[in-house]
């Protein structure tokens, strides 16, 4: 559910300013509607933060993978500290640079070898003027021969190194080429010595690893500061009056009223309006809310005039990855991680408990398919899994004696029975919704409802030949195509007449609409390809490995650990798709929201 917003907005005098945000944290229940993000005071905080994650960077760069520290408690003054590590932060960073430099410059001089560039200097003084190029094999033979230089050949990489005493080459493609002012040798030391530095710096950082959580802390403190910073200056003035403005969810606003007598506030509570744009605060029933980390990890949030469908996600998003994985000893396994998961965490998070489902649901649709990592050999070696099977879906027809084009059919007419069944809830939600506001666009949401059911019709004969009553078809695809047109832009407080105009207007983006709307029940073949995909991959392996055991199980139990990646991978694109697309298109949500964030106090963890 959606919880319902007031905007509130709070005045008081300029010089209560600070205290007053102080009491805005405090409370905690505000959304701040407009924030400056540039104010000074955040701007000091900004510097110090990126130097305080500087420092932590550097201090995760010289942990090793899952290392474990013992946390201690600084005894001397963070202040120093991190002036002294800041000051090493820098110090790596110049080192780093310079050693990449060294590294290339003994590169280009290795050809040379340990040649003192103060040797060829003190001969320019005497007189004796040397010139080195580089030049291409090709090119060389055209100037070896030459009398105005005398030349000294090496070989650097795939060029040659050529030498010209009081003369310069002209014209031959060869190009000079610059001792510098170190020796190989020198270079070499140089670059011992910057290795030597890094690594004391490196070894300095490790002595701090147990004060990590120092930095970790301070960061914290220093976001919260930045965005009470940001607060304060958000503040409008008016002469000696600044007013902030925010929103609160409704049910929090008689504890909003008590705290603002407490503070001798003055406010304002006012009904949200059109021009508004509230964020959205979803509260989740108690088994529904395991379908959040799935909507966090998408970044997607309904807007606040939208709907909620995270039970609907649940159900579906749980049935589609079934499907898509299809195969119950892949259910198996996820079941067995979603365990090892629970014991080591100790308590079971919602993703855990969402791993659950999704194992659980896996496992029932491997059954009433009989598909066990895609071996037909466990139907045959265990009779009594036959019994769990369903021989309309069967992923092996032969083995329970059904013919195969329909078994086949029968899936894919259930594909469809899906998506038209979540089409048409989408349209049944939005009647439901719009005719207590008697808002008359509902009959809209009635055609596309009628045009779902016998577009249905239509795609089982295009697909697998079913019978279909055309003549019904085709008057009653009309009927709601005219409904539709008539009645998509009416609304509460829209002059009938006006409303009807703009939905004509609109003919022709109905009618490829309509035509979508028939693609749409169509998409929902992917599970069954995907799904029918998944089972040929792990056929495949299980018949490589089968060729030449003992090694072959190696191969098939790689096989199958690709074919699982492979069909999580899938569910992302296909069965997030058709929730995130297909249905919540029909159901006009955009998923335009932002996330409800009141202004509080950071809990310490």
């Amino acid at each position: 559910m959606i919880e319902a917003m007031k905007k509130v907005t709070i005045f008081s005098l300029k010089e209560r300013r600070k205290k007053i945000t102080e009491q805005l944290r405090q409370i905690g229940l505000m959304h701040i509607e407009s924030m400056t993000f540039k104010s000074e005071g955040a701007l000091a905080e900004e510097k110090v933060k990126s130097e305080l994650e500087k420092v932590l960077s550097s201090l995760e760069e010289v942990k090793e993978k899952k290392e474990k520290i013992t946390a201690l408690k600084m005894s001397v003054p963070f202040e120093e500290v991190q002036a002294s590590l800041l000051s090493l932060c820098d110090e790596k960073k110049d080192l780093l640079e310079e050693l990449n430099r060294l590294n290339v410059e003994k590169e280009r001089l290795e050809a040379f070898g340990n040649l003192d560039p103060a040797l060829v200097e003190s001969l320019y003084k005497d007189g004796l003027s040397l010139h080195f190029y580089t030049i291409s094999d090709k090119d060389y033979l055209k100037i070896k021969d030459s009398d105005d230089f005398t030349s000294i050949v090496l070989r650097g990489g795939k060029q040659l190194i050529v030498m010209s005493v009081n003369s310069e080459i002209r014209g031959s493609g060869a190009i000079e080429f610059f001792l510098g002012s170190m020796s190989l040798d020198q270079v070499c030391k140089r670059i011992s010595l910057c290795s030597l530095r890094l690594d004391e710096i490196k070894n300095n950082f490790r002595s701090y690893l147990p004060y990590e959580e120092e930095w970790i802390k301070r960061i914290r403190q220093r976001e919260e500061n930045i965005r009470f910073e940001n607060v304060k200056s958000s503040a409008f003035e008016d002469g000696d009056v600044i007013y902030i403005t925010g929103y609160i969810p409704q049910k929090y606003i008689e504890k909003f009223k008590k705290e603002a007598v407490s503070y001798s506030w003055a406010y304002l509570i006012d009904d949200i309006t059109d021009e508004d744009n509230p964020p959205t605060l979803v509260t989740y029933p108690p088994f529904v809310k395991i379908v959040k980390p799935v909507f966090d990890i998408l970044g997607v949030v309904p807007g606040y005039r939208e709907y909620d469908i995270s039970t609907y996600f649940l159900l579906f998003f749980s049935l589609f990855f079934a499907m898509i994985i299809g195969d119950a000893g892949y259910g198996l396994v996820f079941l067995i991680i979603a365990i090892v998961m629970n014991i080591r965490s100790k308590k079971a998070s919602d993703i855990n408990i969402l791993l659950y489902v999704l194992s659980f649901t896996t496992i029932v649709w491997g059954a009433l398919t009989g598909t066990y990592f895609g071996s037909e050999a466990v139907l045959v070696k265990f009779p009594f899994l036959k019994k769990l099977v369903i021989p309309a879906i069967t992923n092996f027809p032969e083995v329970m004696g059904v013919d195969s084009d329909w078994a086949q059919n029968m899936l894919m007419k259930f594909c469809f029975i899906l998506g038209a069944v979540q089409l048409s809830l989408a349209c049944v939600l939005n009647i439901i919704h719009k005719v207590p506001k008697k808002d008359l666009s509902w009959l809209s949401d009635l055609g596309w409802l009628i045009d779902i059911v016998l577009l249905y019709l239509l795609v089982l004969y295009l697909v697998i030949g079913a019978s279909c009553p055309f003549t019904l078809v085709v008057v009653g695809v009309a009927t709601g195509f005219v409904l539709v047109c008539c009645f998509s832009a009416q609304g509460p407080g829209i002059p009938f007449v006006k409303g009807l105009l703009a939905g004509l207007g609109g003919f022709f983006t109905t009618f490829l609409n309509t035509v979508s709307c028939m693609s749409n029940i169509m998409s929902y073949i992917r599970l069954f390809a995907v799904g029918m995909a998944s089972l040929a991959i792990a056929q495949s392996f299980n018949d490589m490995g089968a060729g030449f055991m003992p090694l072959g199980i190696l191969v098939i139990v790689l096989g199958h650990v690709l074919n699982i990646v492979m069909g999580l991978l899938s569910v992302i694109v296909h069965g997030v798709r058709l929730n995130l697309l297909e249905f919540s298109g029909q159901l006009g949500i955009e998923w335009s929201g932002y996330e409800y964030d009141p202004f509080k106090k950071v809990e310490e963890k």
